[in-house]
């Protein structure tokens, strides 16, 4: 059996243009979720987040491999990493002060995942590695619905001119900006060049 890609399966969702900003509506969805604060470099509670997300991620994909499989599941690609972003109280966000960042990292999981489903992953995980972050991690429906997005190429710190772009195509439609800074990682910082890693921006629109 052919595994899901969502990357592939939902292009409008993680194949935007990186030239000009466009309009997407998301649905509801189920993610994996850790909050946090703080500058992402060298952070121990930030890559904690990502080992304990990753983990119970990958646990939940293989904890029916060799049982009889819930109704409506396929077998599917580990979505990527997404990140909400947002300042201190409710200021709009600024790339420049990353002391006061606040931040939730995610990760989707398709709908046939229960509660009770990710409550024993979390279990199973925990007795085998019992990852640091691990107690940090929850199960979250998250409806971004309407959104600007672009594809940012290149490093995470020069993200600023591909938001303006975001934020100009908003005000050129008549849309509100509101809700967090999204972002979704499709590149490995530790495998890519700095240069070309791909980077999807969202902001929610009204």
């Amino acid at each position: 059996m052919a595994k899901t890609d969502f990357k592939k399966t939902q292009k409008a969702w993680y194949q935007p243009s990186a030239k000009n900003a466009s309009l997407v509506t998301l649905p509801k969805m189920n993610f994996l979720v850790v909050d946090g604060e703080g500058v992402p470099q060298n952070s121990a509670s930030f890559q904690q987040a990502i080992e304990a997300l990753y983990g119970t991620a990958y646990t939940l994909k293989f904890m029916f491999k060799d049982q009889p499989k819930p109704g409506g599941w396929f077998d599917y690609v580990v979505p990527p990493l997404e990140g909400l972003w947002w300042m201190e109280g409710d200021k709009p966000f600024d790339m420049k002060h990353p002391e006061d960042w606040r931040w939730t990292l995610m990760i989707m999981l398709p709908d046939f995942f229960t509660p009770a489903m990710v409550n024993t992953a979390i279990g199973q995980l925990r007795e085998k590695k019992n990852p640091p972050g691990l107690s940090r991690v929850r199960l979250e429906a998250f409806e971004e619905g309407k959104a600007v997005q672009i594809m940012h190429i290149g490093p995470y710190d020069q993200e600023g001119p591909s938001i303006a772009k975001m934020h100009a195509f908003a005000a050129e439609n008549g849309l509100e900006i509101h809700g967090k800074h999204h972002e979704i990682y499709l590149s490995d910082p530790n495998r890519a060049a700095p240069e070309k890693m791909k980077t999807v921006l969202r902001q929610a629109v009204k």
